[in-house]
């Protein structure tokens, strides 16, 4: 049984791969700073588990890391911990920076010194795992996609942040020896997201009524992966990726976003028709195109099926399906992670 800190555990992707690691008899310390997107209901099935640690706590604390990796000893560190919307950092980039560059570096040091006094056996076990995104290799056209070799070009300032991260564990990893694995991934969805990116923010405002608003002319595409293949994507990188590489993790799910947001209102009119007999695409409002909108992103996972045999098991209409339903059943998570100032016409599309 594997003991691993995973940052940022109450989030969406986290929490996710909480759940599973729990549930594959591995010991789980979950290290979140429960800011607006993390919701400890979302680990409330593991809540009362011997195997589960949950601390609240930010990752730019040094010394709290620090008392954590001596007294837990953990195999790896697992690091989903992340500002991650991009509106948000368009508007206020310095928390981006914050977390994400600050936030790593801190952990990374902390990494590394405890990482120096393991014995030999744990040394060789010890593994760093930088969970990032394939936002950091900016944007393609219509052709082609993102693969571990592809140049960094970060467009936003979620992206640059993102990207910094990964340089600085890349340099730990070459300067001080500390045995890293990184994780570029398309666009995730499922259970547990919190309702500012696409698909839960229109699944919220089509069950409100309200517009649902889709950047410029809704033809930005993104490879979605949904939630639970990236979790198993994760697990397989730790068990048996090689040390110091870069793996890059895709759904083969290209769409446009406006093909999503129809797939959403194709599956609520099925479950949950309007009173009016209408469909929820009705209710579909472009808006005025974010700055800097990336227009296409896409992965290569021929890497991660050849050495580690991961592919994706649920195609995009099986996982929107399941996300939809997900939802649907969740109404009590929807309002608790909505709660305070962060309320559903307050937040803006992410995609």
């Amino acid at each position: 049984m594997q003991t691993w800190l995973v940052t940022g555990g109450a989030g969406f992707i986290g929490g996710n791969f909480v759940l599973d690691a729990i549930a594959s008899g591995h010991r789980v310390v979950t290290l979140d700073a429960l800011t607006y997107a993390g919701n400890p209901d979302t680990l409330a099935a593991v809540a009362d588990e011997p195997r589960h640690v949950f601390v609240h706590g930010d990752i730019r604390d040094r010394a709290l890391v620090a008392r954590l990796l001596a007294e837990h000893r953990p195999d790896a560190i697992v690091h989903l911990a992340a500002e991650s919307h991009v509106d948000r950092s368009i508007d206020g980039p310095a928390a981006f920076v914050d977390t994400n560059v600050v936030g790593t570096l801190v952990l990374l040091e902390a990494a590394r010194d405890h990482w120096r006094t393991l014995d030999d056996a744990a040394r060789a076990r010890f593994r760093f795992l930088q969970v990032s995104t394939d936002e950091v290799y900016g944007s393609l056209g219509p052709s082609g996609r993102f693969c571990e070799s592809t140049a960094y070009a970060p467009n936003s300032p979620y992206s640059a942040s993102k990207a910094a991260a990964d340089h600085l564990v890349r340099a730990f990893h070459h300067t001080y020896g500390l045995p890293v694995l990184t994780t570029n991934c398309s666009n995730n969805y499922g259970p547990f997201q919190f309702p500012e990116k696409l698909i839960p923010l229109v699944i919220q405002k089509a069950l409100a009524g309200a517009p649902l608003p889709v950047y410029g002319d809704g033809r930005n595409v993104r490879d979605w992966l949904y939630v639970r293949d990236h979790v198993a994507a994760l697990k397989a990188v730790l068990a048996g990726g090689r040390v110091g590489h870069t793996y890059t993790v895709g759904g083969d799910a290209e769409r446009e976003n406006i093909e999503v947001v129809r797939a959403i209102c194709a599956a609520l009119d099925a479950r949950r028709p309007r009173p009016d007999g209408r469909s929820y695409a009705d209710q579909i409002a472009f808006v005025t195109d974010r700055p800097g909108h990336d227009r296409r992103y896409a992965i290569d996972a021929g890497k991660l099926r050849r050495e580690l045999g991961w592919a994706p098991t649920v195609d995009f209409e099986q996982g929107i399906a399941a996300t939809v339903d997900w939802y649907l059943a969740n109404p009590a998570w929807v309002a608790r992670v909505l709660d305070g100032s962060y309320r559903l016409e307050r937040i803006g599309v992410e995609a």
